[in-house]
C-alpha cells in the first residue's frame, strides 16, 4: 500500500511540474512565486486569461476579486499581467481614466513608494496603482483607510510605462 502512495504522490509531482512548465510565455506574468487567484470568479478556467467583460483596446484591468492587473494594448492583446496587494479602500467597479501620477511619495501608510498611477477616489481617499521601494507588498493595516493598490517593484515599472494620464482603467469584481 505505501508503495502505491508513493507511486501516486510521485506522478502527482511529475504532472504539477509539467503542467507549470506549460504555462503560455506570451502573458510576461510577473517572476513573483506568489499562487494563482482567479482573476473574476471561481469559474474562470484560466486565472491569468482578460475577464471578456473588461472592454475594448488600451486599458488597465483590475480585478477586486482576483487581486489581479492586466495591461491591454491597443489591439486588446495582453501586454503584461500580475496580481497585486489591495487597498483597504476599493473603487466601485466601472470605467475610469488614469488622473495623476507621482514618481516617488510616501504612502499614506507611512511607506516611501514610487509610480504612483492614481485613477480615482473613494470618500476621499485617492485610489491607485504603487509600488513600495523597498519592494513590500505586505497586506495593510485594515484599520487605516488607504487607497494603494500595491504590485512588486518590476510591475510597477510596467505600470507607470503603460498607463499615462487619461489611460483607461477598467475595475471589475
Amino acid at each position: 500500500m505505501a508503495g502505491l502512495t508513493a507511486a501516486a504522490l510521485a506522478a502527482v509531482g511529475f504532472l504539477a511540474y509539467q503542467a507549470s512548465a506549460s504555462a503560455p510565455d506570451d502573458l510576461n506574468a510577473s517572476p513573483d512565486k506568489s499562487p494563482t487567484v482567479p482573476s473574476s470568479s471561481p469559474k474562470d478556467k484560466n486565472p491569468l486569461k482578460l475577464p471578456a467583460a473588461s472592454g475594448k483596446g488600451k486599458r488597465v484591468v483590475y480585478s477586486l476579486a482576483g487581486d489581479r492587473v492586466w495591461l491591454v494594448g491597443d489591439s486588446g492583446k495582453v501586454k503584461r499581467t500580475y496580481r497585486v496587494t489591495p487597498s483597504t479602500v476599493d473603487p466601485v467597479p466601472g470605467s475610469y481614466a488614469v488622473n495623476s501620477r507621482t514618481g516617488q511619495v510616501i504612502g499614506s501608510d507611512g511607506v516611501l513608494i514610487e509610480h504612483v498611477v492614481r485613477f480615482t477616489s473613494v470618500n476621499g481617499i485617492a485610489v491607485g496603482f504603487s509600488a513600495a521601494l523597498n519592494g513590500s507588498t505586505s497586506k495593510p493595516d485594515p484599520a487605516k483607510k488607504t487607497g494603494g493598490i500595491r504590485s512588486s517593484r518590476a510591475d510597477g515599472n510596467a505600470m507607470w510605462d503603460f498607463a499615462l494620464r487619461d489611460t483607461k482603467v477598467v475595475v471589475i469584481k
